[in-house]
């Protein structure tokens, strides 16, 4: 995705969003030159926060409930998850991850 400039992440996660099940509606709620914010209202009352800036190349993607992220991930000193059951944590990982990974794992948390 760092190769991406915002206007292409735009139609990559709009894409993405407009394809699934638990996502309710998209929109961009910021954008620069070089930089976006969208939300992505989900069926079960949360909604996720995309981040991207290609000049820093910085990324992130929160899922958020009650005004507090419940899940996430983003590439702040390397790309890690801050999964469900402690979202506070970092759990490390060497590849990429994708919006379409995590929003996979969005919708098979709200699936359960």
């Amino acid at each position: 995705m760092d190769r991406m400039n915002a206007e292409e992440f735009e139609t990559y996660v709009i894409s993405i969003c407009s394809k699934s099940p638990v996502v309710a509606s998209a929109t961009v709620l910021n954008s620069g030159f070089t930089w976006m914010k969208i939300r992505a209202i989900l069926t079960d009352k949360s909604f996720v926060d995309i981040s991207y800036n290609q000049e820093t190349k910085k990324t992130t993607f929160a899922q958020i409930r009650d005004d507090r992220r419940i899940f996430g991930a983003d590439n702040k000193k390397g790309w890690h998850w801050h999964p469900y059951e402690d979202p506070e944590r970092h759990d490390f990982v060497e590849d990429e991850i994708t919006f379409a990974e995590f929003l996979k794992k969005v919708e098979e948390n709200i699936s359960k």
